[in-house]
């Protein structure tokens, strides 16, 4: 598949699941907006391209603040035009803590990263998608978002919930537009998250169990390949996958099964009828 005269954003691409799709979308032939809070990670990713013979523009920045996207925006159409592929990956598991005990500034930072960045940046690039007729945008969630609630785990939980909402909505929004609205589950990877999951847990009581045997569960697997991810976010991205819109999506032979998302049905609403 050639991604020639695209131009992919993928949000915290300065390392680990990010930077694998980065360097995969690259590698197809689009042009690729590197984006992050770590200016050197970025540019490890924009070298790693480069040397790979892609076309990759690091841009260090915050997306959960709205005056940095903004900016965001404006260098990137003015460097390679309006965004035609969106792929929001960025984001932190937050505090481990009961809501009681819990600080909120980590836990409302957990929100702004995980839901507002994503929203700040579709409401910044889709409307280019819409004028050309085509677009994607890829939110990564987590099958935590479908687990019944727990614990110590109400910031992380909460962000990744809104965040399907959200894409729902945006999803519906985008109908017969060209472009499409998805989230996806990465699957469960041993990435830099899983290692602070596992040291925060570390420290904690009984009450953080879970954590630890979800922790040492993958370390015991290997983890899902990464690349799966990467693989998934290649096929939305193609034209063939035009009429998945709206959808909880899963890697292929994940380690986790999928699990039921929400129906396609519209439900009863008695003042539409």
């Amino acid at each position: 598949m050639s991604l020639h005269n695209k131009v992919a954003l993928v949000t915290g691409s300065g390392r680990g699941l990010g930077r694998r799709v980065a360097l995969t979308l690259a590698a197809h032939g689009a042009q690729v907006v590197l984006v992050s809070r770590n200016a050197a990670q970025l540019q490890e990713t924009q070298d790693m391209i480069a040397r790979a013979g892609g076309v990759a523009l690091a841009l260090p920045a915050d997306v959960s603040e709205a005056a940095q996207v903004e900016q965001l925006k404006t260098r990137v159409e003015q460097r390679f035009g309006p965004v035609s592929i969106l792929v929001n990956a960025a984001g932190i598991f937050g505090p481990i803590q009961r809501v009681q005990d819990s600080e909120p500034k980590r836990w409302l930072e957990t929100i702004a990263i995980n839901l507002f960045g994503p929203y700040l940046t579709c409401q910044a690039f889709v409307g280019g998608m819409i004028q050309a007729g085509w677009g994607r945008i890829l939110n990564f969630t987590s099958a935590a978002s479908l687990h019944p609630p727990g614990p110590l785990n109400s910031a992380y939980g909460t962000s990744k919930v809104g965040l399907n909402q959200f894409t729902r909505h945006l999803a519906a929004e985008l109908a017969g537009t060209g472009v499409t609205a998805n989230v996806l589950h990465p699957g469960d990877v041993k990435t830099e998250m899983w290692a602070a999951i596992a040291a925060e847990s570390e420290k904690l009581g009984p009450e953080a169990e879970a954590y630890r045997n979800w922790v040492r569960w993958v370390a015991q697997t290997g983890g899902d390949d990464p690349q799966k991810a990467a693989d998934l976010v290649l096929r939305v991205v193609s034209n063939e996958a035009s009429a998945v819109n709206g959808r909880f999506l899963w890697i292929d032979q994940g380690l986790q099964l999928p699990l039921p998302a929400w129906s396609e049905a519209v439900g009863t609403q008695p003042w539409r009828e």
